[in-house]
């Protein structure tokens, strides 16, 4: 009992305070430029990533290795509070196009398990440009127009979902 009264009611001092400290300030570190916590507001990605759920940009990955084809990314829309949850599926240099829902890279189509339910999206080729990568949602059971997908500059990438 002496044990749970010392533990929720602890001495305040100067050990206590420097501990208090430091755990605030990690916390602080971590939660703003390591993990960034978010919520996933939208069906875009579904059904890998549902409306409403929480997760956390992790910052880290892309320090040591370079994102890949079918990398699931937070891109920077405003800030690091507004971000757009997309996969990356072609890199500068190449040519994408949809035909009949069907996504082509370079004239091959795109293994994409995790599309289901496509609609008839229909794109003509297109380069992307140095220092872009080709995005698109995994919910393609919406019409083209109303998705948001396309090109989008490598530096705005912040990082992948940590789950």
């Amino acid at each position: 009992m002496k044990r749970l009264k010392a533990f929720l009611f602890p001495e305040i001092n100067l050990k206590y305070l420097v501990r208090v400290g430091l755990v605030a300030a990690v916390a602080f570190v971590c939660f703003s430029w390591v993990l960034i916590p978010f919520r996933i507001h939208g069906h875009s990605m579904a059904p890998t990533y549902q409306d409403g759920q929480f997760n956390f940009c992790n910052r880290l990955k892309y320090l040591v290795s370079s994102p890949s084809r079918h990398d699931v990314v937070a891109i920077r829309y405003v800030g690091t509070r507004v971000m757009l949850l997309k996969r990356i599926l072609a890199f500068e240099g190449e040519t994408v196009e949809f035909k009949n829902g069907q996504f082509f890279v370079d004239g091959n189509p795109l293994a994409e398990p995790y599309v289901t339910g496509a609609l008839d999206w229909n794109l003509p080729p297109r380069a992307v440009a140095p220092g872009y990568v080709y995005v698109v949602g995994d919910n393609r059971r919406v019409p083209m127009h109303i998705h948001d997908f396309g090109q989008t500059p490598v530096n705005r990438i912040v990082g992948v979902p940590l789950w």
